[in-house]
């Protein structure tokens, strides 16, 4: 492992809350892409599987940013682990009816109760943000980890999901993500010596986190970056249908996740001195370009080499939109600022299953692609209106006391450790 991502590795406790926010979002690269494939195995009807994870994921927004809030006010603990109670009852209601072939309603009627999977991704970054706050190069080697972690899941997410459910049983992936969700989360609540110490009522002020107009910018972007991202899952899937293997859709979004890891891994390395606003800017606008490409696609190699090519551009831009969401977003809110961005792509990726999979229903696989390069010039669009509102600087904002009166989880976590020793 590289000299700075063994740096942040340093205080106690941070790889076993790393390894159990692995585990729990797995579930985010495997339930959408599970529920897809087995809808469509089961009954042939891409519409209708693309509108089931476009309702699990806007089950997500809606219900993801309140679970965050209330855990901003009452911890991790207390918060996600009934959360998740509530999602993994509502992911065996789906499975059992799909399985069953009950009509459609009864579908979405349990896709709409699965979003209340909390956002594991954000509660681990909120424990970092406290654990490096005043360190801001650990910090971004920290997030530019996570980020690799992200694409970690989306490679290897997939690969078992659409493989278990086309090789064992249809309801084989969606059903194993809910058992790594379960782990992943009660795991990482378990790990109480990082976790972020709660805040007062009287600090979190009136009003959402989406008071920040900053934020409100991030957010917009990042639902058409996430139109992008549901719409080159359905789409990608259906055209290695049409191509006679479909299985190996699975690998051709695993490259698309590669690319993004391995640009992460780097630009953990590199100590970038640009504001972050810029660089942001960039990085949307490389990925909506990335998109013309896929126009071109004959077969799967090609499809392949270019979403590696196009993967390059997300991590760097996820990463940095961390950087920006801590400059906008008080410290009090701050886990529920992280949420909205991971919301606004719960919504992007909602529409774009859903609007791919009435293209592929009427115009083919191929055709969907353009739905990805749409999506990519709005994330431009509203890039460019925000900018300003993105560079303006922020004064930092927070309770009366940075650590609150239980200390630093770093500090608590060396306690712990010297109880234990």
């Amino acid at each position: 492992m590289a000299s700075p991502y063994r740096t942040i590795f340093s205080t106690p406790g941070t790889r076993t809350f790393s390894a159990a926010g692995f585990i729990g979002r797995l579930p985010l690269a495997m339930l959408g892409i599970g529920i897809v494939t087995m809808v469509s195995q089961l009954t042939g009807r891409y519409g209708l599987a693309g509108a089931l994870s476009a309702t699990v994921a806007l089950s997500v927004a809606a219900i993801g940013p309140q679970i965050s809030r209330l855990v901003d006010r009452y911890g991790q603990r207390r918060v996600l682990r009934p959360a998740t109670l509530v999602s993994l009852t509502a992911v065996a209601g789906l499975l059992v009816s799909a399985k069953m072939g009950l009509a459609d309603w009864t579908l979405f009627a349990f896709a709409a109760f699965a979003g209340s999977v909390p956002s594991v991704g954000s509660m681990v970054r909120s424990r970092w943000a406290e654990l490096y706050r005043t360190d801001p190069r650990r910090l971004h080697t920290a997030y530019s980890f996570e980020s690799v972690v992200d694409e970690i899941c989306f490679i290897f997410g997939p690969i078992v999901s659409i493989g278990l459910s086309t090789a064992w049983f249809p309801e084989a992936g969606p059903l194993l993500a809910a058992l790594f969700l379960a782990t992943g989360v009660f795991w990482l609540t378990s790990q109480r010596a990082t976790e972020p110490v709660p805040q007062p009522r009287e600090q979190h002020g009136g009003g959402s986190a989406l008071r920040s107009g900053g934020l409100r910018v991030l957010m917009l972007a990042f639902v058409a970056t996430g139109v992008i991202f549901g719409s080159i899952d359905v789409v990608t899937v259906a055209f290695a249908d049409e191509q006679g293997h479909k299985s190996a859709a699975s690998l051709v979004l695993a490259a698309y996740a590669l690319g993004s890891c391995l640009a992460g891994v780097v630009y953990g390395l590199l100590d970038l001195k640009a504001a972050p606003a810029r660089r942001w800017l960039l990085g949307v606008c490389a990925m909506a370009v990335s998109m013309i490409p896929l126009q071109l696609v004959g077969n799967l190699a090609f499809l392949a080499v270019a979403l590696f090519v196009a993967g390059l551009s997300i991590a760097p831009t996820m990463v940095t939109t961390m950087a920006l969401v801590e400059q906008h977003v008080p410290r009090a809110k701050l886990t529920e600022g992280m949420t909205w961005t991971s919301t606004g792509l719960a919504v992007g990726i909602a529409l774009g299953s859903s609007v791919a999979g009435w293209v592929i229903d009427v115009a083919g696989a191929k055709a969907g692609y353009t739905v990805p390069v749409a999506s990519g010039a709005v994330a431009v669009v509203v890039g460019l209106l925000g900018y300003r509102r993105l560079n303006r600087p922020v004064p930092r904002r927070g309770g009366t006391d940075e650590h609150g009166e239980q200390g630093r989880p770093d500090e608590r976590a060396a306690k712990d450790a010297e109880t234990v020793a």
